[in-house]
């Protein structure tokens, strides 16, 4: 072997003659299963081809290539993994001169084949499987950085090579458990055919450029349809996974949009598959997190908002058509509302990866798309045009307060513009108390940039503030600007949802929540006199009951303007204030406890049909509080004049 070696490097002009010598050797010995001179010739060609790269070399390794090919058309297993690791030995030289001609077609095929060996030995099957895994590493090697090479990223090769990957990764156990980054695995884990498929694929994907990424990930996409591995999601999510953390940073957005043009293909699916498809988009775009929505930021929730709209036909109609009756498929109601809610917290999962800016752009976006009775928008008429409406108008907002609960922003005028609030408030003038809820839920989230939401959680009369911990600060430029635009715009829509007489305890903590955080976020001196103004505006409603609410909506208002007053009289610290509001809180719970909030909002309120017959004691005044709060510095005209509320955004009494 030295001399042969020797002779090959002093007059490689021989090589070709060489190779085609040991090549007609080994197809005769091939063909008469004289399997050690076989082993024999590809030895001796695996030592020349390792020890020459001469300009002469191109002629030995088409040879070479035939009689790997020769090896893996054999039935026998032996033969197939001897060409293949020969075939890897050659991937990984770096050739000095590079091939015009030479063709990998055979290699992919046969490489791809043997990825999906049915051998009845399981020993045998594996060695099979992990040689074709193998052999496609080193085609992809070979190829993948030489442009004179057969392009490897052709749809005809990623076809065959990304599904023969994909098979062998197919594995739910230990794809549940295994970790998206190689550098944790165990040595046995390495050798198994599972673990072998992720690295090429890791590898393959880290080279993809710009313009191959589709070619790459069309195959996934069809592999995962065409075995209905969408649901469950585990392997579609671990393969997302995997294609994520290996791709360029940069190239990202790419394979979020190859998924909404997937979802928008899959339109007509089972409710299952869209939401499997859904949630890989959600885990996908947190991996990738500023660089997932790239340049098309409104047309990635555009895509994802219709899709929720179509959602909402099929459920109304029982049919894709939207007709009922047309479409064969049976529509599975609670389906349709398991993927509604795998598209809302996927548009929050986009949401939250954006800058703040491209967040308040899609909040805009997504409140103009809101069904109201005031806007441009068509409204449907009829008994299913108001259910499809409605549904609407519960899974826009619901949207909305997904991207709310992420959106961080000091400065409340750019977080609320005028044509947002505007849209926002009058939507939770609706007779509808789910949507006013859900309104008032994004009001709240905006307002709370301290976290301190979950201290008011419950409506209670506690006496010693500090044990709640609040975060407070000084109230700034831009929010005092903020609510001389917006505050009387506020106040009124807080007023009106308290005359509604199907509120529940779920409306009154978040009316209670609201009147909290604009005190502690958003308040100055004048600030605070309006909301106590409102508050006994509040209490007004239900003392006079103009508009015949229950004895429990009643209660709730008397409860909630003490909670309210309760709170704000230790927030702002004069004595005699909280000595009347205090005075009225242990009246109430002598006289009609029934007007605590520790007596309505349990589950057993505990009320009063006598709210007529109640003495002047348990009640807040308006002259009692101007007098102490005029006497601390406070505006007292201001604060002397009965709450109205004013149709416009504009700063009168």
């Amino acid at each position: 072997m030295e001399k042969l070696t020797f002779y090959a490097l002093s007059a490689p002009e021989k090589l070709d003659r060489i190779g085609a010598y040991l090549s007609e050797r080994l197809i005769r010995d091939v063909s008469r299963h004289r399997y050690g001179y076989v082993c024999i010739a590809m030895e001796a060609l695996d030592q020349l081809l390792m020890a020459c790269h001469c300009q002469s070399i191109n002629l030995f390794v088409e040879s070479f290539l035939k009689m790997v090919a020769k090896l893996l058309e054999s039935e026998k297993p032996n033969l197939q993994i001897l060409g293949t690791n020969s075939f890897v030995k050659f991937a990984n030289i770096e050739e000095d001169t590079p091939s015009y001609h030479r063709s990998y077609d055979f290699f992919v095929s046969r490489f791809s084949e043997m990825c999906h060996s049915s051998h009845d030995d399981l020993d045998i099957r594996t060695k099979i499987r992990m040689s074709g895994i193998k052999g496609l590493q080193g085609v992809v090697r070979k190829t993948v950085n030489d442009e004179l090479q057969a392009n490897i990223w052709d749809p005809q090769h990623m076809d065959k090579i990304v599904p023969s990957l994909l098979f062998n990764l197919q594995n739910v156990e230990e794809a549940e458990s295994r970790s998206p980054s190689p550098l944790q695995t165990t040595e046995k884990e390495k050798e198994s055919p599972t673990e072998l498929a992720e690295r090429c694929l890791r590898e393959l994907l880290g080279r993809a450029a710009y313009g191959n990424i589709k070619n790459a990930i069309k195959p996934v996409l069809i592999h995962l349809d065409n075995h209905s591995l969408w649901e469950p999601k585990v392997f579609a999510t671990c393969c997302f996974r995997i294609i994520m953390y290996s791709i360029q940073p940069q190239h990202s957005h790419l394979v979020i949009q190859q998924l909404l043009g997937h979802l928008d293909a899959n339109s007509k699916s089972a409710a299952t598959v869209r939401a499997g498809i859904v949630e890989v988009l959600s885990e996908a775009a947190v991996i990738a997190a500023s660089g997932s929505v790239g340049p098309t930021v409104l047309e990635v929730f555009n895509t994802l908002l219709r899709q929720l709209r179509l959602s909402i036909d099929y459920a109304l109609t029982g049919s894709y058509d939207c007709a009922a009756g047309v479409s064969t498929k049976i529509i599975k109601e609670h389906e349709e509302r398991m993927f509604q809610e795998a598209v809302i917290k996927t548009i929050g999962s986009f949401a939250s990866t954006l800058p703040t800016y491209q967040q308040s752009e899609v909040m805009v976006f997504i409140m103009n798309k809101v069904p109201l009775p005031s806007s441009q928008q068509s409204i449907e008429a009829g008994k299913a045009g108001e259910n499809r409406n409605r549904l609407t108008q519960i899974m826009l907002l619901k949207s909305l307060l997904q991207v709310s609960v992420g959106f961080q922003c000091s400065n409340m005028l750019t977080a609320l513009p005028s044509v947002f609030l505007d849209r926002l408030l009058s939507a939770a003038l609706m007779e509808d108390p789910e949507i006013r809820l859900f309104v008032l839920e994004i009001l709240i989230s905006f307002i709370d940039r301290h976290g301190n939401r979950q201290k008011f959680s419950t409506i209670s009369t506690i006496s010693d503030i500090s044990v709640l911990k609040l975060k407070v600060e000084k109230c700034s430029r831009q929010d005092t600007v903020f609510m001389k635009k917006h505050g009387q715009q506020l106040y009124r829509h807080i007023y009106l949802i308290c005359k509604e007489e199907n509120n529940v305890q779920a409306h009154y903590e978040a009316l209670y929540s609201m009147l909290m955080l604009i005190s502690i976020e958003l308040a100055n001196e004048e600030v605070v006199v309006d909301l106590i103004r409102l508050v006994l505006a509040v209490q007004e409603i239900a003392q006079i009951n103009e508009d015949n609410l229950t004895a429990y909506n009643r209660c709730a208002l008397f409860a909630l303007g003490a909670a309210y007053l309760n709170l704000i009289s230790q927030l702002i610290t004069v004595p005699t204030f909280c000595q009347h509001i205090h005075e009225v809180i242990q009246m109430r719970q002598k006289e009609a406890p029934y007007l605590l909030p520790e007596d309505v909002f349990v589950e057993r309120p505990r009320l009063s049909k006598s709210l007529d017959r109640l003495g002047p004691e348990v009640f807040f005044w308006q002259s009692k509080i101007s007098e102490v709060l005029g006497g601390s510095g406070y505006n007292a005209d201001r604060l002397s004049i009965p709450y109205i509320p004013q149709l416009t955004g504009t700063q009168h009494l």
